[in-house]
Formats: C-alpha cells, structure tokens, sequence
C-alpha cells in the first residue's frame, strides 16, 4: 500500500493543532499516529508516524501492537508510556481505554481508532464528557484519512 505521507502530515499537523493540547478547546493532552499494516510482514515493527504532547518510543510500543494483535481486548491490559489501561468498550473500528493509573483525580484516558495503514491513539484527561470530546476529535482525524483509504 501506498501511503500519500505529505497528505498526512499535513492533515496531522492542522488536526493537532486543533485538538491536541493543554489550550481551551483542546479535548486531547496527546495523541500518536503510528504506522500499521496488519497484513505486511510481522517482523516489521511498527513505526511513530507523528506524535504530539508524547514522547513515545517505538521498542515499548511492541507490547500496545502486540496487544492489538492478540486481540484479547476484553481481557487484558495495555501500556502507553508509563500508563496501564484497561479496555472499557470496544466498537467496530476503535475501542476505549481507561488509565489504571491515572495521576489526575478525573481520570485518564485513552480512544484508539484503526484506519486501512495507521493506529490513532488520543489521551485525554476526565471522565465522560472528556471522553465524548477525545472521541469526537479522534474520529475527525481517523476520518480524513479513511476519506484517502489510509
């Protein structure tokens, strides 16, 4: 599959700029794009394609896409950065998470969403509100790239 990168970045960096942030408006803290092709070889390790308010390393990232993979979303847990999730409801192409160990008194949480080439992870701060609001920025990205079939 051929990935338009210019498309995406561009796409990536005027959504992130929008929603991803600690400003008003901003319903995400970070988010991280990462390259994925379930059918391409196993051995090719996943790679960040952007990531904003995160600093995320590919190695540890093995155990989210391993996790992913399993598909035991029901009945494990998963780790982004230092934050243990648990899986809280999962629909056809992205599930939510909450942090097992949040450190804000509203929680922590997380809302992935599968496309044709990426995994979007959004992490947001709150409870239901915040998470309809990190659902609804997720799905604003994860839509321009399904519009390009990526």
């Amino acid at each position: 599959m051929t990935v338009d990168a210019s498309f995406v970045h561009k796409t990536w960096d005027k959504w992130a700029s929008s929603y991803v942030g600690s400003g008003p408006g901003q319903p995400l803290k970070a988010a991280l794009l990462l390259n994925h092709d379930p059918t391409g070889p196993s051995r090719l390790l996943s790679t960040i394609a952007k990531q904003e308010g995160i600093k995320a390393d590919p190695i540890p990232l093995r155990q989210f896409l391993d996790f992913l993979k399993c598909g035991k979303l029901q009945t494990e847990t998963f780790f982004i950065g230092p934050n243990q999730y648990l899986v809280t409801s999962i629909h056809e192409n992205w599930f939510c998470a909450r942090c097992m160990s949040a450190s804000n008194s509203a929680g922590e949480g997380a809302i992935v969403m599968q496309t044709t080439a990426f995994i979007l992870v959004a992490l947001y701060d709150g409870s239901i509100g915040a998470a309809s609001g990190a659902v609804m920025a997720a799905d604003q990205f994860a839509w321009q790239l399904n519009r390009k079939n990526l």
